[in-house]
């Protein structure tokens, strides 16, 4: 079965191969990187990162204090003659989503990220790269060491826990920062900026199943589905990808039907922002219902194939020998349970009228886990509209209380509503067609970003996010495009130099 993360072992610092960066512009970035991809960082467990980079500022007489929540902050003094520009906030977040291909044996608490080039992307393979958000990370502490850029006050605010629920970004505390701009780097598609993002909570499912003992005589076998491609539940959620803990539950129902299973244990996912790529459950087989099983699976399988084609195409669904449990779930309540699950929304729910060609609310069935008559399961609900998240989440709520069980809605953040009247938007406008000519698309993003929440408690605070191209974050596989790293340093280093006086600033307020 797919297990739960067992508690992490301290942290080691393997080595990690120069070779993939070696002659990679602008090398104080990729050199930063190549760090983070060295320490450990899933989210929690971010501490021995932000020692490292505490320790790295202290070296270079760059301020840095850590806040209540955890959050890593710096500060770098204007350039002389700048003194007079606005503060200038450069913001990321140091946690990264740990996901790995089954069959890898890398450990995120204690393992380093091993990543390759590929045709002008660094990559990894095997699991996550963690370029969302150490990129972003990257530029922002190659600005603090540098010498030769222009720039006024600057602050850098590196945020814990973001991955798993904004916890950093929730506890910063009102008018902590001093700054009065502040330039998100945590988006993944290079050419856009971002003036707006997503909402969200999580809803949390913690039900009791009544138990058997294991059936007399009946045959353990483990039920596999695997080789979906997954992805960002935000981001990627508009692309329909196939969801393993959905696809499971329409197995075991269809099995329950044709064979009169038990189900004894379920496992999927890992990650409420990661669309499950993986799920299996334990189940018992009367001898002679073997194979009906084996014929349903099969069939199945071939449904899903044809389902999916094109968006999932290496989906796949295997019935295996297992080792028979103490006992399995009593008829009735795996029978709601299952009819729950079947019916529980998961994907796109409503696509935006006010923002064309953007998701406006969706929820995403990220992890499940069902053992020794428990089932506890989370879903990842966004929206751009903060009322469509909790509508939705209540939906939730109530779908499972008829079957007597307990939805709990928590950690609830806020959208990021665009302000297309910006100022910082306007300037970073005028930097981008001088450097590259032509204009940046501006969108509002589906995921979730933490400018909503700092911006609560900053008011007045003018926030735009950019970043290089990103593709695959929050999967194996997960790439950045070398070239456009390159490019978001050029744009963020001229955005710097052009913040004019804060006098001209208010001025045009």
């Amino acid at each position: 079965m797919l297990r739960i993360p067992r508690t992490p072992a301290p942290a080691r610092r393997p080595a990690v191969s120069s070779a993939p960066f070696s002659g990679l512009s602008p090398a104080p970035v990729w050199a930063h990187f190549a760090s983070l991809c060295a320490i450990p960082r899933p989210s929690k467990h971010e501490a021995a990162l932000r020692a490292h980079l505490a320790a790295w500022a202290a070296a270079r007489g760059i301020g840095h204090r850590v806040d209540a929540a955890g959050n890593l902050i710096l500060e770098k003094p204007a350039t002389p003659g700048r003194e007079d520009r606005p503060g200038v906030i450069l913001q990321g977040h140091l946690d990264m989503v740990c996901q790995q291909n089954a069959g890898t044996s890398h450990d995120f608490h204690r393992d380093p990220i091993r990543p390759a080039l590929a045709d002008g992307w660094l990559v990894a393979e095997a699991t996550t790269l963690g370029a969302d958000n150490g990129i972003g990370v990257a530029l922002a502490l190659a600005v603090l060491g540098a010498q030769d850029l222009a720039h006024g006050p600057l602050e850098v605010l590196l945020t814990v826990d973001e991955e798993a629920g904004m916890g950093g970004a929730q506890g910063l505390a009102p008018g902590e920062l001093a700054g009065r701009l502040m330039i998100n780097l945590d988006t993944e598609d290079w050419g856009e900026f971002y003036l707006g993002c997503a909402g969200g909570l999580d809803a949390l499912l913690d039900h009791p199943v009544a138990q058997v003992p294991w059936p007399d005589g009946h045959l353990p076998f483990r039920i596999v589905l695997d080789g979906l491609r997954g992805g960002h539940s935000g981001v990627d959620i508009h692309l329909e990808r196939g969801n393993a803990i959905k696809l499971l539950v329409r197995v075991l129902r269809a099995a329950e039907e044709a064979c009169g299973i038990s189900v004894a244990a379920m496992a999927g996912g890992t990650a409420r922002n990661a669309i499950p790529r993986e799920a299996e459950a334990l189940v018992a087989v009367a001898p002679g219902a073997a194979p009906s099983l084996a014929e349903s699976i099969g069939r199945l399988e071939a449904l899903f194939r044809q389902e999916l084609a094109g968006t999932d195409d290496g989906v796949a669904l295997r019935c295996l020998p297992g080792e028979a449990a103490a006992s399995v779930c009593a008829p009735d309540g795996q029978r709601r349970l299952l009819a729950a699950l079947h019916a529980a929304p998961n994907g796109v729910k409503r696509r935006s009228a006010r923002v064309p060609g953007v998701v406006e609310t969706s929820d995403n069935l990220g992890v499940l886990a069902l053992a020794d008559g428990r089932c506890r399961a989370t879903f990842m609900v966004r929206s751009l509209v903060d009322s469509g998240s909790l509508a939705l989440g209540r939906e939730i709520a109530d779908l499972f209380s008829l079957i007597g069980a307990r939805v709990e809605l928590a950690g609830a953040y806020p959208g990021w509503a665009p302000n297309p009247a910006s100022k910082l938007l306007a300037l970073a406008q005028d930097v981008y067609g001088r450097e590259f000519g032509g204009t940046a698309a501006v969108k509002v993003i589906h995921a979730g970003l933490e400018c909503g929440i700092i911006g609560a408690k900053h008011p007045g605070l003018d926030i735009l996010s950019f970043g290089p191209d990103i593709r695959g974050a929050h999967a194996p596989g997960e790439r950045v495009r070398v070239e456009s790293v390159a490019q978001a340093w050029r744009l963020l280093t001229a955005l710097l130099a052009a913040v004019p006086p804060a006098a001209d600033w208010n001025r045009n307020a």
